[in-house]
């Protein structure tokens, strides 16, 4: 007889991890998880130590390696997309930075219809039952018993000081937690770093519970199709490296590949447009122009200086050293490989039309790209800044019925005035803040983009040809009510179909203000107890800081007034 699972998770990442935790906790709910990616081996120092983290990106072993279609606004480049090959998904090979967004993101989520219990009352609970926030000193914003433990970054390098300095000497306050009451404001950054190890998504949740009996963990099982009867999902075609194709069958499929993943799936098992699988040739169950649109994500420059003093982490990036960097961190979990260098930065209004943040900056005490190449190995700094809310909309699309071909990604960067106005406004902050008189003793001058980098236009150019994305693809299967959304925001079911779920960032209906692995942390949480049909947590009454409210239900340019 076949064995049927209770629930099958396609995708071992970090909703699926979470996802799958919270879910087998029920004994009685037996629980399948299927990752095509390798088993992050605790032995694995590329995947581990934090500072390692140039490693898997790019690595065919780590890494799917994704490129955008050509870019039609920046040159016609063909951006890459790092996304984890490897159990943890993205969470085992990213920067390890835990950002919330800002509270008003979420009441952006909950002005749409359908959409009310998605507010920033509803939401903050969850933020608090995962985090065990190692910093918080009993604000009332914090978690302290969940199992993702945050780390607060030192930033103790004397640059890290300068650029908090100048920050408030171009007028941008500090705050005391960018993950609290105020986002808004400078200061040290959350991690997801534990006692010098990254603690990926599979090593908070996973690997915790793998003794489970209902509990079972396949990886390297690439997942081909969902398995229809009607529009009900009974099951998933997969196959194992190079063996056949086998089926499992399941009461209920639950999607957690991603934002690129999932439509991709959706789309090669007949969910999707109609007329665009149907001409294809593949056979249509459920009519759903939403999936695979509604592509967001966040670009980002590096504004890099030379730094006049040898003060920077440069020489820890030598070869030579790498060894001795390589023991102090195996033996002591210490020294300069147990940072992911992102231990500080910001958040700030590029405008005073702004109701709360729009751009974000990260700041690292070394000037280097995020594949680890840098400009001329001396010693350097720089902020990585972008606008948070551009409103380009892109999109995922199968081009073949093959399930090992990657879809066309088309993000659109730079495609509308407001986001090339946001980034002229992006790269003018960064360099407003990086000229203050506290970074003086310090600035060498500028790397790039260079004091020739000055117009509208110049500027604009650089950003075409120099931007990367921050690697937050997420929205192409949005919760919602209306036509052209996929998930039901209550139930987290694949509208018109049964026994199909859709739980990562695909279903964001806007990109949130940060990195995105905690949001999507939180909406796996929030999803569990929608699944398991628990009693949801009872929203919280904390305040948030907002600059100035605006007309409810607005974008973030105007911003929403706290219910």
């Amino acid at each position: 007889m076949t064995e049927t699972y209770d629930f099958i998770i396609v995708g071992g990442g970090s909703a699926g991890c979470a996802v799958a935790n919270r879910l087998s906790a029920e004994r009685a709910n037996k629980v399948l998880v299927l990752e095509a990616g390798r088993s992050d081996s605790k032995w694995d120092v590329f995947i581990h130590m934090p500072a390692a983290l140039t490693f898997p990106i790019g690595n065919r072993f780590y890494d799917w390696g994704y490129r955008s279609e050509p870019e039609p606004h920046m040159n016609r480049r063909r951006v890459y997309h790092a996304r984890g090959k490897v159990l943890g998904g993205s969470s085992s090979i990213n920067g390890m930075i835990f950002q919330r967004g800002n509270a008003m993101d979420y009441e952006r989520w909950a002005a749409d219809p359908g959409m009310s219990s998605w507010d920033y009352a509803h939401c903050l609970p969850y933020f608090e039952r995962m985090e065990n926030c190692l910093a918080d000193n009993g604000s009332g914003y914090r978690g302290r018993s969940g199992p993702l433990e945050l780390e607060r970054g030192p930033a103790t390098n004397p640059l890290f000081t300068a650029f908090f300095e100048a920050a408030e000497q171009a007028g941008y306050p500090r705050t005391d937690d960018v993950n609290g009451y105020r986002q808004e404001g400078f200061a040290p950054f959350d991690r997801n770093v534990r006692r010098g190890r990254r603690l990926s998504a599979a090593r908070a949740y996973l690997h915790p519970v793998l003794d489970r009996p209902n509990l079972t963990v396949w990886t390297r099982t690439f997942v081909s199709q969902i398995l229809f009867d009607g529009t009900r999902a009974v099951g998933v075609e997969y196959s194992q490296g190079r063996g056949p194709t086998r089926e499992v069958y399941g009461k209920e499929i639950i999607l957690c590949g991603g934002a690129i993943n999932t439509p991709q799936l959706l789309q090669l098992s007949g969910v999707g447009n109609a007329a665009e699988l149907g001409a294809l040739g593949i056979d249509v169950v459920q009519d759903l122009p939403g999936v695979g649109e509604n592509l967001q994500d966040h670009l980002e420059v590096y504004i890099q200086y030379a730094c006049k003093k040898p003060v920077s982490m440069m020489p820890s990036l030598a070869k030579w050293k790498r060894p001795f960097i390589g023991a102090q961190w195996l033996f002591l979990r210490s020294g300069p490989g147990a940072t992911n260098h992102f231990e500080g930065g910001g958040f700030v209004r590029s405008n005073d039309e702004v109701g709360y943040p729009n751009l974000m900056f990260h700041f690292l005490p070394v000037a280097i790209r995020y594949d680890g190449t840098s400009p001329a190995g001396a010693h350097g700094y720089q902020v990585h800044v972008g606008p948070m809310y551009a409103d380009t909309r892109g999109s995922v699309k199968i081009t073949s019925t093959d399930p090992r071909k990657h879809p066309a990604l088309r993000f659109d960067y730079l495609s509308t005035e407001n986001d090339r106005r946001e980034w002229v406004e992006a790269v003018r902050v960064a360099r407003n803040i990086l000229n203050q008189p506290a970074l003086a003793e310090y600035n060498g001058g500028e790397i790039s983009p260079g004091p020739d980098v000055e117009t509208d236009q110049q500027i604009l150019g650089w950003v075409a040809r120099d931007a990367e994305t921050a690697l937050h693809p997420s929205c192409t299967a949005r919760m919602g009510v209306d036509d052209r959304s996929v998930v039901d925001p209550e139930t987290m079911r694949v509208h018109g179909t049964q026994g199909l779920r859709v739980v990562d960032a695909s279903v964001m209906p806007y990109i949130t203000n940060g990195n995105i692995y905690a949001p999507v942390m939180m909406t796996a949480e929030k999803a569990a107890d929608l699944v398991l049909g628990n009693t949801p947590l009872p929203p919280s009454k904390q305040p948030f800081y907002q600059h100035k409210p605006a007309r409810p239900g607005s974008a973030p340019r105007r911003g929403r007034r706290p219910a």
